[in-house]
């Protein structure tokens, strides 16, 4: 499980874990942030997909799920 401030190999810092529901069953939105050099974008993903995640502003992930 991943524990604040861990930041995946793709570059993706998880900044805090919600408890607004995510997309996927039974998941939660955690917020992330781009760590890669002119990039800094914050969105939301799918707890269970942070480890892969891809930054959708610089390396074509997909969109971010909305932080409300």
């Amino acid at each position: 499980m991943a524990e604040i401030d861990d930041i995946n190999h793709n570059g993706q810092k998880l900044i805090c874990k919600t408890n607004h529901p995510g997309t996927d069953y039974n998941q939660y939105v955690w917020i992330v942030y781009c760590t890669k050099p002119g990039c800094n974008v914050l969105y939301g993903v799918n707890g269970a997909d942070f480890f892969e995640r891809k930054c959708p502003n610089c390396q074509g992930g997909a969109p971010g799920l909305q932080l409300d």
